[in-house]
């Protein structure tokens, strides 16, 4: 055999042994950052969600009176009291600002001392769907003197606009926050953002690339732009009589989902890394997968087989049986055709056990906050984790028929929880499920 091909013989073997090493990598979460509508820390945010209270409300960012859909689920979020410096303030998206506040959280929380890594070895991972919606939305009002001149003056504008164009921008920002100079990545996939950003940090653990990552995902959506193109579609609810329930997923009631904002940061780790510095671990990323429906830029398909078919594998790669699922927390947006597409999709992949397995939606509490919503709620399937309970889905009182599974109504159910099935779905065809495993699991 010649020499160059056993050279080539050994690289492949060497590369193929490393790949098995990496990929049994197991991915761990440590730190918890999350700022939520109705909660700012993760603790008033399981306090929200664990009573069922709501933090939707009339629009108080501009008036809302020309829009068919005048309601949404707004953060009380003051930047300076968070620790951010005017200029950090002027510079940043409010978007933007969430995810660093969100990012530093989660830091503290983990007890990780990122100054004595090799900042080389730390990377970042942000989701958005819309990136800096209310800074481009407010700079081009000035430039154009409320929409007075077609020929715009680009001297009114920030002088940091380009931070606001480019929503890379984020992630940069979360980087120099925490001191992180390996992988920095946006992903926008839409309302999946908050999931992908997620499970592609894993990915980047496993395959050796960082060590530690702090992903999730951010969005601050809430500006007339965006209120008119989804009144545009009638995707968002008109019950502005009633903001405290107007989100009410799976009910027969429903007409629409309430548009939020917020964030959700987190410490991935690998586990053995967890282990040597003593770190308290909330949950384990055992599995993830994506697919798209190649289908319609709104639409679903009523039997859910493409999000059937990202549970099924997310299951397969946490080695995970259907029947082992405790938890759904499911996308729940308060649209007819998703609620019944997820639905379909449940049945589909969980077969029988899907009967069985409890599913509630938050969005009914602190509405839907686009490419953010997916960290959110995976922040909010770790503490079901961690609490043992499953929080419910408010306003529910009376479910469509055709959505007969077990939709925690109104109260939170206490009960073991070991295994928790995120899932997303969001336009343009997105489906994206998520398996979290407690420290329980392996005992």
């Amino acid at each position: 055999m010649p020499a160059a091909a056993v050279n080539h013989r050994w690289v492949c073997e060497a590369v193929v042994e490393r790949r098995d090493v990496l990929v049994g990598r197991r991915v761990v979460i440590t730190g918890i950052g999350v700022l939520a509508p109705g909660g700012i820390g993760s603790k008033n945010f399981w306090k929200l969600l664990s009573e069922g209270g709501t933090a939707t409300r009339r629009i108080s960012f501009f008036d809302p009176t020309p829009f068919r859909s005048q309601v949404a689920a707004e953060i009380d979020f003051d930047p300076e009291s968070h620790g951010l410096g005017p200029q950090e303030i002027r510079r940043m998206d409010r978007a933007a600002q969430l995810a660093v506040v969100g990012a530093r959280e989660a830091v503290e929380d983990s007890g990780l001392e990122l100054s004595e890594r090799d900042p080389r070895r730390t990377g970042v991972t942000i989701g958005s769907a819309v990136g800096a919606t209310m800074g481009l939305e407010q700079e081009y009002r000035v430039v154009s003197d409320d929409g007075r001149h077609w020929l715009v003056d680009h001297e009114y504008a920030v002088r940091h606009l380009y931070g606001y164009l480019v929503p890379s921008s984020f992630a940069t920002e979360v980087a120099w926050s925490v001191g992180a100079e390996g992988p920095a990545t946006v992903v926008s996939t839409g309302c999946t953002s908050g999931l992908d950003s997620v499970g592609y940090a894993v990915d980047l653990i496993r395959e050796g690339s960082a060590d530690v990552m702090i992903a999730g995902a951010t969005d601050a959506p809430i500006s007339p732009i965006t209120m008119a193109c989804f009144d545009a579609i009638k995707a968002t609810t008109p019950r502005n009589d009633q903001p405290e329930t107007a989100s009410r997923p799976f009910d027969r009631s429903r007409n629409g989902f309430v548009l939020g904002e917020g964030a959700a940061v987190f410490v991935l780790e690998d586990l053995a890394h967890a282990q040597r510095r003593g770190a308290a671990v909330y949950a384990e990323v055992a599995g993830f997968a994506s697919r798209c429906n190649a289908y319609h830029m709104t639409g679903l398909r009523t039997d859910g087989r493409e999000m059937a078919e990202a549970i099924r594998t997310a299951l397969d790669e946490a080695r995970v049986d259907a029947t082992a699922v405790d938890y759904i927390n499911a996308h729940g947006s308060g649209t007819k055709q998703n609620d019944r597409h997820e639905t379909a999709a449940f049945k589909r992949s969980l077969g029988e056990h899907a009967y069985r397995v409890p599913v509630s939606s938050i969005k009914s509490m602190i509405g839907h906050s686009l490419g953010a919503i997916g960290s959110i709620e995976i922040a909010a399937s770790v503490l079901a984790l961690h609490h043992d309970l499953v929080p419910p889905t408010a306003n529910l009182h009376e479910a469509d028929p055709e959505c007969d599974l077990d939709y925690v109504p109104l109260v939170a159910r206490e009960r073991r929880v070991d295994t928790v099935l995120t899932v997303g779905s969001g336009f343009g065809g997105f489906q994206s499920a998520m398996v979290l495993t407690g420290p329980r699991r392996d005992s």
